[in-house]
């Protein structure tokens, strides 16, 4: 069964990723075809990169950058809980990326994005990101928006009350589920390219 990384992109308190976390958990608690497991950047102390060059040319010297690389290396998809800061993914969530060239190559990687627009700058930009390291980003996303994403970042509404959500939280799954199946497949036939 492929395991799934859920890289929890934003480190600042207070932050909303948390509550993005405890709605997203139930659905992925129904899946039977992935395994998932938080990957939260606060457990991470990363550095800013100051490396050499990226690992897929020379061995990173940091050593919290190795056992993300390693940490990574298990995983065969990803989800990536996008804040949208200035149009923007995090700081952090680009950094860690950075960290990493070889350990994400021809994985899927879906996005989960939140902010006044759901994150749909940040998603797109990270899309692009995601292309450059080799990866597939699927095309469902879940966008976490306007009044709904500030009802709930003020308490006045929780997250589980958005259900017309969930059709977009099933694609995205589904999306996540075939192209971590095919990939995983075509890496251990080793399949050129």
């Amino acid at each position: 069964m492929p395991r799934i990384g859920v890289i929890v992109g934003s480190t600042r308190q207070g932050r909303f990723a948390d509550q993005v976390m405890e709605w997203l958990t139930p659905f992925l608690e129904q899946r039977t075809d992935l395994s998932f497991e938080t990957l939260d950047l606060r457990d991470f102390d990363l550095p800013f990169f100051d490396e050499r060059a990226s690992n897929a040319y020379a061995p990173t010297q940091n050593a919290e950058g190795r056992r993300w690389q390693e940490t990574l290396a298990g995983f065969d998809g990803f989800i990536f809980l996008v804040a949208e800061y200035n149009h923007a993914p995090t700081a952090a969530l680009k950094n860690a990326l950075d960290y990493a060239y070889p350990e994400w190559q021809r994985k899927p990687g879906a996005c989960v994005g939140y902010g006044g627009v759901g994150g749909a700058r940040a998603v797109e930009g990270l899309r692009t990101i995601l292309i450059e390291l080799q990866m597939a980003p699927v095309r469902h996303a879940v966008h976490i928006a306007g009044n709904d994403f500030y009802a709930a970042v003020t308490g006045q509404q929780p997250l589980g009350a958005l259900t017309y959500l969930d059709a977009s939280v099933n694609a995205l799954l589904d999306d996540l589920s075939w192209w971590a199946h095919a990939l995983k497949a075509a890496r251990s036939a080793g399949t050129p390219g």
